[in-house]
């Protein structure tokens, strides 16, 4: 792409681009077919998406009182509209010993295979070839994987959700308008928590799950890109399925084809964010070039703790 350096007035701005860390951080991603990652990893999440909405139905009806699960019934409605209408909350409640045995049995089995997909993408974008495990300890240790990843997802969410209502609440007990300016920096207060909430997930899911040790102000600038970017990304799937998807003519697919290309999005975000850490400085990657052997570029460990350097790439 060099001839795009030559272009007139964007000329020199396009050859200072092609220099920044980010560009560098693209060109990995392109070098190990990116898209080819993203798929495997949406195909996965969309699969375990399912057992895991069961689960959370299940527990939901048999722990919430009758007003709540109404009052969670419209929440839903109000999110992604379309599916709400389909849910069955008086059957759950009946079945939810039943329906969370069998989601949490499903979303074991799925979950694993996430971590799974998800481990050796975000290992091919560090170029690490794939680990070498007893199939009964990997199992384990995928297992181990989702139930942590579980724990903080949750623990996410609860902030998430706490950070919301807790605006709503003193939009109304305070008596400011959503509109106004105080309205208005409460919701980037309530974004700022959210966003850190997912800054401390990413660094979980950087690190651990591909199991390598990157130069950590890399590592906060990925994972904090990362963080604002699965946020923005939250705001946009939302409105886009309560604006257009529920209203299409596509009727029924409209929903899961928005939360299809949102998990796509979501997948190529987490692939960029690990190459933003996988990549060194100009220097680094230059040297890590010529002499073939890895020494300076950044530090990696596979799980099993050993450190291999750099390997070629798998086109996923």
């Amino acid at each position: 792409m060099d001839w795009l350096k030559k272009l007139p007035v964007v000329g020199p701005w396009i050859a200072r681009l092609m220099t920044t860390h980010a560009w560098r951080s693209y060109e990995r991603l392109d070098r190990v077919k990116w898209s080819r990652l993203a798929a495997a990893m949406t195909f996965t999440s969309f699969v375990a998406l399912f057992p895991l909405l069961s689960l959370a139905a299940a527990v939901a009806a048999a722990t919430l009182s009758k007003k709540q699960q109404d009052q969670l019934q419209d929440k839903i409605a109000e999110q992604i509209p379309g599916i709400a209408d389909q849910l069955n909350i008086q059957g759950l409640v009946d079945n939810a010993g039943t329906v969370g045995l069998i989601s949490g049995l499903l979303l074991l089995f799925t979950g694993m295979g996430w971590v799974e997909a998800t481990r050796g993408c975000l290992r091919a974008v560090w170029e690490l070839p794939d680990e070498e495990e007893n199939p009964v300890l990997h199992r384990a240790k995928d297992a181990g994987v989702l139930l942590g990843l579980g724990g903080a997802l949750l623990i996410t969410v609860a902030i998430s959700t706490v950070a919301s209502a807790l605006v709503g609440w003193i939009i109304r007990s305070v008596g400011l308008t959503e509109g106004g300016v105080g309205g208005v920096l409460l919701y980037v207060a309530a974004f700022a928590v959210a966003v850190l909430a997912d800054f401390l997930l990413l660094l979980y899911v950087l690190t651990l799950l591909p199991g390598v040790h990157p130069e950590r102000r890399r590592l906060v600038v990925a994972a904090l890109i990362g963080a604002i970017g699965f946020e923005l990304l939250k705001l946009l799937i939302s409105g886009y399925i309560q604006g257009v998807a529920a209203k299409s003519m596509y009727g029924a697919f409209g929903v899961p084809v928005a939360l299809l290309l949102w998990i796509n999005f979501t997948s190529k975000l987490l692939l960029f964010a690990a190459s933003w850490t996988a990549t060194g400085s100009k220097a680094q990657e230059v040297g890590s070039g010529d002499d073939g052997d890895g020494a300076d570029a950044p530090d990696v460990t596979g799980g099993s703790g050993g450190g291999p350097g750099p390997a070629a790439a798998t086109s996923g």
